[in-house]
């Protein structure tokens, strides 16, 4: 992006909008995909936005550039709200960020057992998290003043919680990135089937075509009937239409 905030707002609370927001107007988007459009003249249908990632296009006008997503980070690291981060960056542990951890990891030696399952370990703390919570409503019932320590258990319950759905991230990103993949797969075997049936098409009507000729150059002295010739004429006119409008052959 041309413009950049000082650090300082966007590690603030709160931060405001990037100054680059302004650039999203009805008349920038609606250029902006046009021209994307333009780069896939061959799209057989219309790519959805929320899981396709947007075609960059390299000599874009100054007024757009800010509507295209910035290239990957070349040396592995970026920056969120002011503070810098790495691509490569491993999870920590909660015993390095001074938690306490109520689960024995799974992969250690120690975690071999039953206990060592992320799903049977997630259905335990998410039964202590509703029994925390009841006796959290028992307490506040009865002397709200105790109601610090309950809630301080209930805070290390979510903290663990969390911690095991983010070891997930990487199993996550894996599945997606597969499905993204069996997708494509399946929407290239789709066209590829269209195209071989629009070549069909094409050469029956070519073949039509050729028929109709040759019933022409005999004449109609022999009392063939020419409806057949302006069928198949119209025939083609329909096929070259379909072409047209599904891959945009003039």
């Amino acid at each position: 992006m041309e413009e950049q905030q000082p650090p300082s707002s966007l590690a603030t609370a709160f931060p405001s909008p990037p100054p680059f927001w302004k650039s999203f107007t009805p008349e920038s988007t609606t250029r902006i995909a046009a021209l994307r459009a333009a780069e896939l003249p061959f799209l057989r249908q219309a790519q959805d936005p929320a899981c396709e990632v947007p075609v960059r296009i390299l000599d874009l006008p100054a007024e757009l550039r800010n509507l295209q997503p910035p290239e990957p980070p070349v040396d592995g690291s970026y920056r969120c709200f002011g503070d810098p981060f790495r691509l490569d960056e491993p999870l920590p542990t909660l015993q390095a960020l001074g938690l306490e951890q109520l689960y024995t990891p799974p992969g250690t030696p120690n975690g071999s057992s039953k206990y060592a399952d992320r799903a049977f370990i997630l259905k335990r703390i998410a039964k202590s998290l509703l029994l925390n919570f009841l006796e959290l409503v028992g307490i506040m019932s009865i002397d709200p003043e105790q109601y610090s320590e309950k809630v301080d258990h209930i805070k290390t319950l979510f903290v663990n919680f969390h911690h095991l759905l983010n070891e997930y991230r990487p199993h996550q990103a894996r599945e997606s990135l597969i499905l993204m993949m069996q997708d494509q797969l399946e929407r290239s075997r789709a066209e590829t089937r269209a195209i071989g049936e629009m070549k069909k098409k094409v050469e029956g009507i070519l073949e039509g075509l050729s028929v109709g000729l040759g019933v022409e150059k005999n004449g109609l002295e022999n009392g063939v009937d020419v409806r057949h010739e302006r069928e198949v004429v119209e025939e083609g006119r329909d096929v070259w239409e379909e072409l047209e409008r599904e891959f945009g052959v003039v």
